[in-house]
């Protein structure tokens, strides 16, 4: 799936990548491929990523959006 992890300053994360875990309100959210559509708010937390050469990013948000839609998830953080 196709990963962008985008703040008003700059973009974090842009590329394929196996997993996205992020902080959601209701609880922590893991992603896979072809994940159904789903929006949701994010907490601050740690997003972890795990590329497609299971390489783990992790990034520090104070919040946000996230949409997955079409194997493509958008994650929007402050």
């Amino acid at each position: 799936m196709y990963l962008e992890i985008l703040t008003p300053d700059k973009k974090l994360f842009s590329g394929d990548a196996e997993y996205v875990d992020v902080p959601g309100r209701a609880g922590r959210t893991g992603v896979l491929k072809n994940h159904a559509p789903l929006i949701s708010s994010l907490k601050a937390g740690q997003v972890k990523v795990r590329d497609t050469a299971k390489k783990e990013h992790l990034f520090e948000i104070k919040g946000g959006i996230m949409e997955v839609r079409n194997d493509k998830v958008v994650v929007l953080a402050e």
